[in-house]
């Protein structure tokens, strides 16, 4: 089997399938029994399985008027951008430009060479951040990953069949910062800026917090356990109040493979998906530290939040392990009424959890916050029935493990304490005008089938109230006495996706989804500073069956007061939407599409026979006026 064309999650399931339990077929028939309950709860002003009369909600009031000045956008299947009518967008940087002069341009035919791929922009982009730093725009973002047969296009097998090959699609991940400035209406980077830089698997790295050497992070190439090389499978991001950006390693696993196939893989190696096969990108092959019978620990130095400051090129990032290690989405960073940082975190993979981090010490505005992040109470999310929740804290005394081992499996603290598995947490985001948090679960079709890779039963109920669940769901939670370091928090579901054209059941959606506005899938999600929340999609753009009517991937605004969600912009062909950033007068919006033409069926954003390009766009107003 080629695995380089399965998805993250299929991958992972295939080499390491979760336990099967039979008796897990009666569990999914008392949760479905909830199914009319659930149906009620949640078409009733959205209080998702409210069971007790008792039960506090968190039920949206009615607007009087729309807030979503807008025409809804279409749901369509076309290879091109579709926004609202009033509303202009152009391509503002893609995968290959050069960031520097004298680097050849991007050369469709070959897709380039390994040297020159470390001095363009990156592959895959996905979470980003503008800054504005002395009268520049500095725009940091991820570089997720590469698909295989659009990198090596060139090459007939569609994969990488020489070192530079392999050179290339590794220097296509990490981070990318580049300058961006505007000329004549239209925004592009900035050759030559002295803030534009690669961030790659190569790039030198500390590793910092409670895990910093421990036995588990040193290598031959690393005998202290606190320096490391690189990031990747990077996807979304957070910044911090005070100007670093973060960037969050997800589905690192994916890259580690074995020339012994028969070195024996540790319980919690198979937890987090490392195995004798990657999906493809050979990387083992150039590097030996990608190869765990060599170096079984390196893969234990990924998996991290990693914090760097992009207005300064000589910055070194840093790993940083209070954090937690999993598949991280997002780090959504707050600052508590007390003064402590909170950072919401959730791990993107079937069956996970939801974390939040407290700090330490407090911010102090003007002061030096730099390692805050180093030291601080991982939690995990417990959810209720009754629209309750608790944060359980990861600690000695909860886990019976040291602070670095809950830093490095954090997967294995969480499952003791008997914390909530989730439908795959993705972005996480603050209300911006409200002491209230959403986090975007995206699917789960594992949901009420079989368990988590560590053997933790997911039943349906409370936020994952669907059984097999395709199309995803946000829920929104409220922190007692509106302080984020509160361990207790009242939840609802602010909507849950479906198709109301196919289905008349839960897996229609909530009564805020409708056949004007139907999606599935969601993934980012952020406010802007007047409190909507915008909403993109990394779904099943089949358009058939369950998904008839959808068309492509998509990004919605939602009114959290009233409950209205239209749907805003419409992806190319095979795209995911994924990562938004304004500028600081929000007269421009810059959004990021990943992966057009993933299954060949895409030419994305040059048309005709050209590649198809991961890009960033820019989306105004053709007045001018400020952004919706």
């Amino acid at each position: 089997m080629d695995l380089s064309k399965l998805s993250s999650d299929e991958f992972d399931e295939l080499r390491n399938p979760g336990p099967e339990q039979s008796e897990f077929e009666k569990i999914c028939e008392k949760a479905f029994s909830r199914r009319d309950v659930f149906k009620g709860g949640i078409k009733f002003g959205l209080a998702a399985l409210a069971l007790s009369s008792g039960a506090a909600t968190l039920i949206p009031k009615k607007a009087k008027a729309s807030r979503l000045a807008f025409d809804a956008v279409q749901a369509n299947s076309l290879d091109t951008i579709t926004v609202p009518r009033g509303y202009s967008w152009h391509t503002v940087v893609s995968w290959g430009d050069p960031l520097w002069s004298g680097v050849e341009e991007f050369d469709h035919e070959t897709r380039g060479t390994g040297a020159s791929q470390e001095l363009a922009f990156g592959d895959n982009n996905d979470g980003m951040q503008l800054y504005q730093h002395d009268g520049r725009y500095i725009l940091a973002l991820n570089n997720e990953y590469s698909n295989l047969k659009v990198i090596h296009g060139n090459r007939a097998s569609k994969k990488p069949e020489n070192p530079d090959d392999v050179r290339k699609n590794m220097a296509a991940q990490g981070n990318t910062v580049v300058e961006l400035a505007q000329r004549g209406g239209r925004w592009g980077i900035v050759k030559d800026s002295p803030y534009n830089r690669r961030i790659t698997p190569n790039t030198p790295m500390e590793i910092t917090g409670p895990a910093a050497g421990h036995d588990l992070l040193k290598t031959s190439a690393d005998p202290s356990g606190t320096l490391s090389l690189g990031t990747w499978n990077t996807c979304a991001n957070g910044s911090t109040p005070w100007g670093t950006y973060l960037t969050c390693e997800e589905n690192f696993n994916g890259y580690y493979s074995s020339s012994d196939q028969e070195y024996p893989l540790t319980a919690e190696m198979k937890r987090y998906g490392v195995g004798h096969k990657d999906r493809g990108y050979g990387w083992a092959t150039i590097d030996d530290r990608f190869d765990i019978s060599k170096e079984p620990n390196e893969s234990n130095r990924n998996g991290y939040v990693v914090e760097y400051d992009p207005t300064d090129p000589n910055f070194t990032p840093k790993k940083r392990t209070a954090l937690g290690r999993f598949k991280h989405e997002n780090a959504e960073v707050v600052i508590a009424a007390n003064g402590h940082a909170v950072v919401y975190l959730g791990d993107d993979e079937r069956g996970e959890f939801l974390y939040r981090f407290v700090s330490k010490n407090k911010y102090t505005q003007g002061g030096d916050n730099r390692d805050l992040l180093e030291d601080g109470t991982l939690f995990v999310a417990k959810f209720i029935d009754d629209l309750r929740g608790e944060w359980l804290p990861l600690t000695t005394a909860t886990t019976g493990m040291s602070d670095a081992e809950i830093c490095i499996h954090t997967r294995i603290a969480a499952s003791k304490v008997g914390a909530t598995t989730m439908d795959r947490p993705e972005w996480v985001a603050a209300n911006t005008v409200k002491n209230e948090v959403y986090c975007a679960l995206t699917n789960n079709k594992n949901r009420g089938v079989k368990p988590n890779k560590g053997g933790d039963a997911t039943p349906a109920g409370g936020p994952n109230p669907r059984n097999k669940n395709l199309y995803g769901q946000i829920v929104r939670w409220s922190p007692d006495d509106e302080d984020h370091t509160s361990n207790g928090f009242t939840w609802d579901l602010f909507v849950a996706a479906g198709n109301p054209n196919v289905h008349s059941d839960v897996y229609a959606g909530s009564s805020n989804v409708t056949a004007d506005n139907m999606f599935n899938s969601p993934d980012g999600i952020k406010f802007d500073p007047s409190g909507l929340l915008w909403i993109q999609t990394d779904g099943n753009y089949s358009n058939a069956k369950d998904f008839a009517g959808m068309g492509n991937n998509q990004m919605l605004c939602a009114d959290t007061e009233s409950g209205e969600i239209r749907r805003f912009m419409v992806a190319p062909n095979e795209a995911e939407v994924t990562g938004l950033t304004w500028t600081d007068d929000r007269k421009t919006l810059f959004v990021g599409i990943q992966h057009p033409g993933e299954r060949e069926g895409s030419h994305f954003p040059g048309g005709g026979n050209t590649a198809p390009r991961s890009s960033i766009i820019a989306i105004t107003r053709q007045d001018g006026q400020m952004m919706v």
